[in-house]
């Protein structure tokens, strides 16, 4: 008989929430968490925003989760950089939520010979900004992209994303980057560890098969399909493979229990 889940990566958009609002019955699902003492840890490839400046809209939208347990792909980033090369050097395409990451890890920001370039999220990325980027690469610098997502939603509806700009300097400079988000299994495992985790007893929630299902998948956790975001049913066959679990909204699910 499988072990009981004690512990939960839940994706953002599209399972909790879908843009600003929060969707039916994520902030029970969340209390219920709690209340059982489950660990959990909320994931998104966003790089905008900084765990405490997402705790606010999450609050706003009526979810309340402390800052500690949201986990984004610039912390990841930032965390693979420190293990990488402590006390390194990065030029950065980004917002907040990644330059103080950065900051935080102990990196220097720079224009002048980084280490790295790294790329992330930003709703004014600059042809200047982007023309720097592509000669530092060129010049030896090492390529790094917080996600491969190529579009992410806005109210006024698609938006290039990180992969996108990512495709446009690899066409440039002939140097692919490495992506540190969702789908790559590293940024769960380091999720895992951040909460004390164990992949035989935790589940990885989310709403898409490219990115949420693989990546649970490749880190040995008991995945979990949400059709309140990308995906949707009619899709499915379309993957050469399977989640373990495909609910409606996270409202359906019964807290500890494999489906």
């Amino acid at each position: 008989m499988s072990a009981e889940l004690e512990s939960y990566l839940i994706d953002m958009d599209g399972v909790l929430v879908h843009e600003e609002n929060a969707l039916p019955g994520a902030d029970e699902f969340i209390r219920r968490l709690g209340e059982a003492g489950k660990h959990f840890l909320v994931l998104t490839n966003n790089s905008v925003y900084t765990p405490r400046d997402l705790q606010a809209r999450l609050h706003a939208s009526g979810i309340d989760i402390p800052a500690e347990h949201l986990w984004t792909s610039a912390l990841a980033t930032a965390q693979f950089l420190a293990d990488q090369r402590p006390n390194g050097s990065a030029f950065v395409v980004g917002e907040a939520g990644l330059t103080t990451a950065l900051h935080e890890a102990g990196y220097v920001l720079t224009e002048r010979d980084p280490d790295y370039v790294v790329i992330g999220e930003t709703r004014t990325y600059s042809f200047e900004a982007l023309t720097r980027a592509i000669r530092l690469i060129e010049g030896g610098a090492r390529f790094i992209c917080t996600n491969p997502d190529a579009t992410g939603p806005s109210a006024e509806g698609t938006l290039p994303a990180c992969g996108s700009v990512a495709a446009m300097i690899t066409h440039a400079t002939r140097k692919q980057p490495y992506f540190v988000g969702k789908p790559n299994p590293l940024m769960i495992r380091a999720g895992l560890n951040t909460i004390g985790a164990h992949s035989e007893t935790t589940a990885m929630i989310g709403d898409r098969m490219d990115t949420d299902m693989v990546a649970g998948m490749e880190a040995g956790l008991h995945t979990i399909l949400v059709l309140t975001g990308v995906t949707d049913q009619t899709e499915l066959d379309r993957y050469p493979y399977r989640p373990n679990q495909i609910v409606d909204s996270v409202a359906s699910l019964e807290v500890g229990v494999r489906g």
